[in-house]
């Protein structure tokens, strides 16, 4: 009886011990544990990096420099060997007439040739052919705008009553110019704004981080001028008047620096 008591006894103690060193370990896991956690979140904000992020818009003039337009010149004839050789004819005259005003082959376009019977009709009978047209159209651009008008009125001069200008357009030549100043000044400007609330604030602006276009406005679509020709010649020394205008362009930006 004795002996199973001591046995007991012996046997409590023992699972104490187990049980205390097992709690003891846990404590000291714990408390080494927890200090790589909480200097986790201390590590973090001392590497984070404080930025500033600010806009900026930036304005330009682009003002047209150059000019196009539609040529189209028609010929009826009887037969369409005729009609081909004379719209060929006509269209060689009038290019040849704006050589002077800076027109070279490359600055013309072919856009299109047509060619289709011309009918009689008849009451009781088909239609009988009468003859052929043809028609040649081709886009010109004149490069220096101040010509522009005199090459449009020496065209219609030169192809008389076959020939008919249409889609006169004013045109920027280098739109990416005009852009550019708009974005220099666009990142001049953020960068100013930038500063001041650094200073504001008792911070200095460090680098740039990272800079992007958030909006731009191109030049606007070549806008189209109204031109009719009067009957009979137009003398070519009568230039059309070109009034140009100007297209205002814009950049926005968005910019982010660090604090140093």
């Amino acid at each position: 009886m004795n002996s199973r008591v001591s046995v007991s006894v012996k046997g409590l103690l023992v699972s104490g011990l187990v049980l205390m060193a097992l709690v003891t370990a846990y404590l000291l896991g714990g408390d080494g544990g927890s200090s790589p956690a909480q200097a986790a979140p201390a590590a973090q904000a001392s590497t984070q990096h404080r930025t500033l992020t600010m806009t900026g818009t930036g304005k330009a003039t682009a003002i047209p420099d150059q000019l196009s337009f539609g040529l189209s010149v028609g010929v009826t004839r009887l037969d369409l060997d005729t009609a081909l050789t004379d719209s060929s004819a006509v269209m060689e005259r009038v290019l040849a007439s704006l050589a002077k005003y800076g027109v070279k082959r490359g600055d013309v376009q072919t856009t299109g040739l047509s060619m289709e019977p011309v009918y009689d009709y008849h009451p009781y009978s088909p239609p009988t052919i009468r003859g052929y047209h043809v028609s040649q159209r081709a886009s010109v651009l004149v490069k220096e705008l101040r010509l522009g008008g005199a090459a449009v009125s020496a065209a219609v001069a030169t192809g008389g009553n076959d020939v008919r200008v249409d889609n006169i357009r004013l045109l920027v030549g280098d739109p990416e110019a005009a852009m550019a100043k708009a974005r220099k000044a666009a990142v001049v400007e953020a960068t100013a704004k930038a500063q001041e609330y650094a200073d504001a604030a008792g911070e200095e602006l460090g680098s740039v981080v990272t800079l992007h276009e958030v909006r731009a406005s191109n030049p606007e679509p070549p806008r189209p001028l109204v031109y009719a020709r009067a009957a009979g010649t137009m003398d070519a020394a009568k230039a059309l008047p070109i009034r140009t205008g100007h297209d205002d362009l814009s950049v926005t930006v968005q910019v982010v620096w660090d604090f140093r």
